[in-house]
C-alpha cells in the first residue's frame, strides 16, 4: 500500500512540475535576417531568412537611434563584432557611433571595444537558432577574417605578435 501511495505522489509531483516548467524553443541556426522575398530565402521556424552565407554586417546594423538626441549621454565609438559557430568561424564587425545599433546573436563569441576618447554605452540584442558548439579558441584566433590583434592583445595580456601567430 505504501508503494502505491509513493507511486501516486511521485506521478502527481512529476505532472505538477511539468506544468510549471517553461523555456524558449531551441534555436535552429545562429541568426535569421528576415527577408520579404520567399523565393530567395531559407524557411526557418515560420520565417523567411536570408541565406546565412549571404549575410553581411550591414544586415545587422542600424544608424539613427540618436534622433532625437540626448546630449547628456557620453559619445564613445565602439568597434564591435561576433564570430559565427564552427566550422565557418565567420567574423562580423562594425564601428558604431552615437545612435548606431548592432545585434549580437545569442551564444556566439562577441566583443565590444571602445576605440573612442570618451565612455560609451552599448545595447545588445540577442537571438539564435543554432545550439551548436562554439570552440572559443577557434572562433577567437581562427575567425575569417581575423579579429584585429589590437582587440585581442589587451584582454589576453599578450604582445600583438603573439596574437598574430596564434
Amino acid at each position: 500500500m505504501k508503494g502505491v501511495q509513493f507511486l501516486v505522489a511521485f506521478v502527481v509531483l512529476a505532472i505538477a512540475s511539468s506544468l510549471v516548467s517553461a523555456s524558449d524553443p531551441s534555436p535552429l541556426q545562429d541568426f535569421c535576417v528576415a527577408i520579404d522575398d520567399y523565393k530567395s530565402g531559407v524557411f526557418v521556424n515560420g520565417k523567411f531568412c536570408k541565406d546565412p552565407k549571404l549575410v553581411a554586417p550591414n544586415d545587422l546594423f542600424y544608424s539613427g537611434l540618436n534622433i532625437p538626441q540626448n546630449t547628456s549621454n557620453p559619445e564613445g565609438t565602439l568597434y564591435v563584432g561576433f564570430v559565427t559557430s564552427n566550422p565557418d568561424n565567420k567574423l562580423f564587425t562594425k564601428v558604431l557611433n552615437k545612435g548606431d545599433v548592432f545585434v549580437f546573436p545569442i551564444g556566439l563569441i562577441h566583443y565590444q571595444f571602445n576605440i573612442g576618447k570618451a565612455n560609451a554605452v552599448a545595447f545588445a540584442g540577442l537571438s539564435s537558432q543554432n545550439p551548436g558548439v562554439i570552440t572559443i579558441a577557434n572562433a577567437v584566433f581562427g575567425s575569417d577574417p581575423p579579429i584585429n590583434p589590437d582587440v585581442l592583445a589587451r584582454p589576453f595580456q599578450l604582445d600583438q605578435n603573439v596574437v598574430k601567430s596564434l
